[in-house]
């Protein structure tokens, strides 16, 4: 049950593959198909095409504000006999995810062929996300508790859940482009990522509800149980003791004990392996009598090399990227010390390395200026999901690869002012088996709007507003038992930067 909460590891990615963010500019929000557009923003999307800037020194400075919900809606038969939900078999769960300050900085210095440049984001991750009621997932499990433990007089359970993810990927990227030619160019640089994440979970206030006595502490539940238990398999030892005494007599006296006697002493033997049974199985509820309060740190640094190349053929602009998979081992610090019957909650084991590699993934765009005040964008994202190494081999249950497919204009209204609009399909090869609601992501489509004002010929200002719209995903865990969930999200982005130039 500890597992469940801690794997909620939820980030507040708002555009890209189910790891990586691209939102690294207030120009991909105002248009996200930036692919081989040529501007400072490059540095991240097209850094080859940011040697074809002026010469100088070029800096940009972004801040983006995100909100985004998730939402589970769970069916489980077991909600049924909780307290709080009126004998209904459906629950929603809502998780809030706030960033109010994602970063990012830009930086090139131009001279002849060659563009010396840093980039400065949060790739992945980016805030934090809060269910103040829990999962459904460990909600279920308390619920399944509260029905195994049926024949001990219980019928049903009351909880307070709450759990909180926090993970940050900061990246810090350092390259060079070269123009080959004067409409050539090509880009090598690293990448590092800097991985933080905190978790948080907890639950308390665990009842069980007696027939006729209302709702006593679990703990309390166990205990008394424990003691009825323990009271009874006394009782049938020595019963088992005099039958066996009884039959001990028969066999020294060289007959053979009658058959009811026989009888008595399977009978006994059951119902004394049924009490042990039931004893263990009270033994490891043990560990949840005083509820879950559990905190898991991790952090861990990775590098990736990322090539690129820029292609101007007249009014058109053809550009590429490659960015290599980064391995990334998060290291624990936690209060997981031990190992767990539980195989998920050995994921949050205090020194233990997790495997959450950030993808490799291929960026191709296209820029069309068929007149001077507008460009038309495409391009196209490539994730190799398949290809990471992720804990447990998770990415071996996705269908397929993720895909994205972006299009977008910019208009140069005037000298100063240029407005603009884009958008972005996302489909993610995702499937049931891949699923949960600790941490879970929908295909969905994306629009882009916003300007960028020129102030004079050094200073440009810039705003974006940035939203996403997710489809529902429904998983049918087990149809013929009552237990299903449907999965969604939503998003708002909105951002303000500053573009200078010296």
């Amino acid at each position: 049950m500890a597992s469940l909460l801690l794997a909620a590891a939820t980030t507040t990615a708002t555009a890209g593959g189910i790891l990586t963010n691209t939102n690294q500019s207030i120009d991909f929000l105002r248009n996200p198909a930036r692919d081989a557009a040529i501007g400072l923003d490059g540095v991240y999307s097209n850094p080859a095409g940011v040697a074809f800037l002026p010469e100088g020194f070029h800096l940009g400075i972004n801040w983006q504000y995100a909100h985004q919900t998730r939402t589970i809606t769970s069916t489980n038969n077991v909600f049924a006999l909780g307290r709080k939900n009126n004998g209904a078999t459906t629950k929603l769960f809502e998780g809030v995810a706030d960033a109010p300050f994602i970063p990012s900085i830009q930086m090139a210095k131009n001279s002849g062929n060659w563009s010396y440049q840093f980039n400065f984001s949060v790739p992945g991750g980016g805030g934090s996300c809060e269910f103040a009621d829990g999962l459904g997932s460990f909600e279920s499990v308390v619920g399944s508790i509260a029905h195994q433990l049926n024949p001990l007089g219980a019928e049903g359970y009351d909880m307070d859940g709450y759990m909180q993810g926090r993970q940050y990927y900061f990246g810090f990227q350092l390259g060079t482009a070269y123009k080959v030619s004067k409409d050539f160019s090509i880009y090598g640089g690293l990448r590092l990522l800097y991985g933080t994440a905190t978790y948080k979970a907890k639950i308390s206030n665990i009842q069980v509800k007696m027939a006729g006595n209302g709702y006593v502490d679990f703990g309390s539940f166990l205990s008394s149980a424990t003691a009825t238990i323990d009271a009874g398999l006394a009782q049938v030892s020595n019963g088992l003791a005099q039958v066996n005494a009884f039959i001990a007599q028969y066999q020294a006296a060289g007959t053979t004990a009658p058959a009811e006697l026989t009888a008595q002493k399977s009978l006994l033997e059951g119902k004394q392996q049924q009490l042990n049974g039931t004893r263990s199985s009270i033994d490891a509820l043990q560990k949840y009598s005083q509820g879950v309060n559990l905190l898991c740190n991790q952090s861990s640094v990775g590098i990736a090399p990322v090539l690129g190349l820029d292609y101007r053929l007249g009014r058109w602009n053809l550009a590429a990227k490659y960015e290599f998979k980064t391995q990334i081992r998060m290291k624990n610090e936690s209060t997981v010390n031990e190992a767990s019957e539980i195989p998920a909650v050995n994921k949050f084991r205090d020194g233990e390395e997790v495997n959450e590699d950030m993808p490799a993934q291929l960026a191709l765009g296209l820029q069309w200026n068929p007149v001077d005040p507008i460009r038309l964008n495409l391009g196209w994202h490539h994730y190799f999901d398949k290809d990471a190494d992720w804990y447990n081999n998770t990415q071996r249950l996705l269908d397929h690869n993720t895909n994205e497919f972006l299009v977008g204009a910019e208009w140069d209204i005037n000298d100063r002012l240029t407005v603009s609009a884009g958008a972005q399909i996302t489909r993610y090869g995702l499937s049931d088996q891949y699923m949960n609601d600790m941490s879970f992501v929908t295909s969905s489509y994306s629009l882009g709007v916003g300007a960028n004002y020129k102030v004079n010929d050094n200073v440009s200002l810039k705003a974006g507003y940035f939203t996403t719209n997710y489809e529902n995903y429904d998983r049918n865990d087990y149809p013929a038992k009552g237990v299903s969930d449907s999965f969604t999200r939503t998003n708002r982005v909105l951002g303000i930067g500053c573009n200078i130039t010296l």
